[in-house]
């Protein structure tokens, strides 16, 4: 199984996260994006825990829903693994080499870079490019994770009627989608320090890049449930019912102030934590924009309150600013879940990479 490779047929874009499977479908015309289809679908409690799949028939009659509902007109698809479940290491090797015979070598020399007998891993490669430091060098990412994580995912795809092709990592494909945002941050956005923040349902993320490539991220304990289920609690709601009440309205008039306000208060408290730990481990004390992503990026206010505490221009995730939408793609849900959909939206987009 490729945790990097090349296809050239579409392939859905399906993001497996705690709660849910969110899937999506892009097309492409002369550079430009189209929305072809996309449906999100809630995962039973406890199916995904920690990015890792418990209940593989849970979820993969989650994805056979998700793919009837979005009448995607593809059967392959790309995931992702979360970057906690991958060992990536850059390597420098003969740039004389064929790919056969890099893979060969990387084969024979791979257990000094992983930790894990190596029939417990699949692992893959990607050249990068001519060493700076050496010419007569290449590049190579290597990228190793345990081959259960792998199997989880392709045993639920297969349930669900997919065949997956390609398995990615989340923080490539969040850079991936991220590029999709870049224009949004002004002129010469490579030249920022972008902090993007995806606060999923139980894991928030930060990833930052510099110069464009990614060089750091980090993952902790901390999500929107927290939310939901203090919902629950305080008002005797189902966990389903507090999910649905959270994204639709409709709490007592206390909710705003007693419940939501708290909430966004601890999420502002993550973010300057995951920030800080950052800073005390580079040379770095300062980013130029965060970017928010994830289903909880989309409360309202909370970007305004970050940018105010922090003093940094904070925005929300939009990959989909400059794509068309077929007209069986409904406009408002797009962008009520599209903050929840960069993960998705990188996954895809490997149909044209």
């Amino acid at each position: 199984m490729a945790l990097f490779g090349k296809k050239p047929n579409i392939l859905l874009g399906l993001d497996i996260s705690s709660t849910s499977v969110k899937l999506l479908e892009l097309s492409q015309s002369n550079d430009k994006y189209r929305v072809e289809s996309y449906a999100v679908e809630p995962l039973p409690p406890n199916a995904v825990v920690e990015k890792n799949i418990s209940d593989v028939e849970g979820v993969g009659e989650a994805v056979k829903r998700v793919v009837n509902r979005a009448k995607a007109g593809s059967k392959s698809a790309a995931v992702a693994v979360a970057g906690s479940a991958v060992i990536t290491k850059s390597i420098e090797m003969d740039a004389e080499l064929s790919d056969e015979e890099l893979e060969n070598q990387i084969t024979v020399e791979a257990d000094q870079y992983i930790p894990y007998p190596l029939d417990e891993v699949a692992i893959d490669f990607e050249v990068l490019g001519l060493s700076e430091r050496n010419p007569e060098q290449v590049e190579v990412l290597l990228a190793a994770c345990r081959k259960e994580n792998v199997e989880m995912r392709e045993a639920a795809l297969d349930l669900g009627g997919l065949k997956p092709a390609v398995v990615d990592i989340e923080a490539h494909a969040m850079k991936r989608a991220f590029d999709l945002v870049k224009p949004q941050l002004g002129s010469n956005p490579e030249d920022l320090v972008v902090a993007i923040i995806d606060v999923g349902a139980t894991m928030t993320t930060l990833s930052v890049l510099a110069d464009d490539k990614a060089i750091y991220t980090r993952e902790q304990l901390f999500g929107g449930k927290q939310l939901t289920e203090e919902i629950q609690r305080r008002y005797s709601l189902s966990f389903e019912e507090a999910g649905l009440a959270k994204k639709q309205g409709g709490l007592p008039d206390d909710y705003e102030e007693e419940v939501l306000q708290p909430f966004k208060e601890a999420v502002l408290q993550q973010v300057t934590r995951s920030l800080q730990f950052f800073f005390s481990s580079s040379q770095y004390d300062d980013v130029d924009y965060i970017v928010l992503a994830g289903g909880t990026a989309s409360i309202d206010g909370l970007a305004d309150m970050i940018e105010s505490k922090l003093g940094t221009p904070t925005i929300i995730a939009n990959p989909f600013v400059s794509m068309s939408l077929a007209s069986r793609v409904d406009a408002d849900a797009l962008a009520n879940d599209t903050p929840a959909l960069m993960i998705a939206c990188g996954l895809a987009m490997r149909s044209f990479s």
